[in-house]
């Protein structure tokens, strides 16, 4: 395993571990798979599906040999992440009307989001380096794993937040978990700048999405999903966009499968950004070479609420790679996405309801077709935002009645 800068080339030494390189680019784990037996390795992933206790029960370090090859095993920290529910909702296809769907349904993690398959290995390669106080700045499912695999390893968690649109639940839990929450006025991006500029004297481990072991941890959704399904992915792939460090991994995850041979072709990709905040799906459309920040996002769904994702150049070049495609929602479309999931009974957070939305939106374009089969991932759990469920009627009685008048409403 070699890191190297995504831009120049050059490449680090990992006792000397950074966040960017001296030319400013972000950095990526390159591996090296030439003496790779896949189908050894198909096969021990295969047994490891029997695994309760150990770290390969994890749905992450089941694919060690693709992530972290060079990890003792007991530095390893894990919550048995992944291992999350692949659906198949008749409902969600009907609405649609696609013929194949399946909903991956990353809120099934153990903080209740897709960023513990990525902070599991972020953590671990932290412990190993010998840190023991780990820190992101956060719209929320980031700062709540952080806080819980920094507390599981028995290691101390700073975590930034800005002061508007983020959700209240998060925060909360991430609190819980025993991290020290630090508010501040500004947005995501400002956070990103201070820990550029700042997290290396402070002794803090920097866990966000500039951590190239966060993308490696991340990019075992499509390990997983691709053995779910056989080894035969479907012809679409819809993910919600944010910081873009899902849709960096999810081309990472994909291009290990393809050169391996586990797969015979990419899938195409599609990204999904929220209206109020998508930067990158106004690049992707526009044709120009530098994305321009949205100074002031503005979404209902706070995961994605980021105005300058770090990782766009990585983004754009995989969707190029796949024939991908990217589109925005607006919140109403999410929302309505959004009932759809959850009354299908699998739920999810507003972001998550973004790829629905999405591949509801390509379907009407016709750039996505009713023959075609999808799989839509969820990042987040239903709880994680309850203040936007409160602002919707559910249809809920509001006044107490007795016993004796429920049988004229049930």
């Amino acid at each position: 395993m070699k890191i190297v800068c995504y831009d120049c080339g050059k490449a680090q030494v990992e006792s000397a571990f950074d966040y960017q390189c001296q030319c400013g680019g972000l950095l990526e784990v390159v591996h090296d798979f030439a003496n790779v037996d896949a189908e050894e390795l198909k096969q021990a992933f295969r047994q490891r599906l029997a695994e309760r206790m150990s770290p390969y029960a994890s749905g992450v370090w089941r694919y060690k040999e693709l992530i972290y090859p060079e990890l003792p095993e007991e530095a390893i920290v894990t919550k048995y992440e992944g291992n999350t529910g692949l659906y198949e909702s008749e409902l969600i296809r009907q609405s649609l009307g696609i013929r194949k769907l399946w909903l991956k349904a990353q809120s099934e993690n153990p903080s209740g989001s897709f960023k513990d398959n990525g902070m599991a290995v972020a953590v671990s390669h932290g412990r190993m380096l010998g840190y023991n106080r780990f820190t992101c700045t956060s719209t929320g499912n980031t700062s709540s794993s952080l806080a819980m695999y920094a507390a599981w390893a028995g290691c101390e968690s700073v975590v930034l937040v800005p002061s508007d649109q983020i959700s209240l639940n998060k925060v909360l839990q991430t609190l819980a978990y025993g991290a020290k929450v630090v508010q501040f006025d500004g947005t995501y991006d400002d956070g990103i700048r201070f820990y550029k500029q700042h997290g290396k004297e402070l002794g803090l481990y920097i866990c966000n999405s500039i951590n190239p072991l966060r993308i490696e941890g991340q990019k075992s959704i499509v390990y997983e999903m691709a053995q779910n399904l056989r080894w035969e992915l479907p012809d679409w792939i819809v993910i919600p966009g944010g910081a873009l460090s899902n849709v960096t991994a999810l081309g990472k995850g994909l291009r290990d499968l393809l050169e391996l041979g586990f797969i015979e072709k990419l899938p195409r990709v599609a990204l999904v950004q929220a209206e109020g905040a998508s930067p990158f799906h106004k690049l992707m459309s526009s044709g120009e070479q530098e994305l321009v920040p949205v100074m002031q996002p503005s979404t209902i769904a706070s995961a994605m609420n980021i105005g300058h994702p770090p990782s766009w150049r990585k983004a754009r070049e995989f969707l190029k790679s796949c024939d991908g495609i990217t589109c925005s929602v607006t919140d109403e479309e999410i929302m309505e996405a959004k009932a759809l999931v959850d009354r299908s009974g699998i739920g999810c957070e507003p972001a998550s309801a973004a790829t629905v939305a999405g591949l509801r939106k390509l379907m009407a374009e016709r750039k996505i077709g009713r023959e075609e089969s999808a799989v839509c991932i969820l990042t987040g759990n239903l709880l994680k935002d309850t203040d936007v469920l409160r602002k919707y009627d559910h249809g809920i009685v509001s006044s107490p009645l007795a016993l004796e008048s429920l049988k004229s409403l049930v």
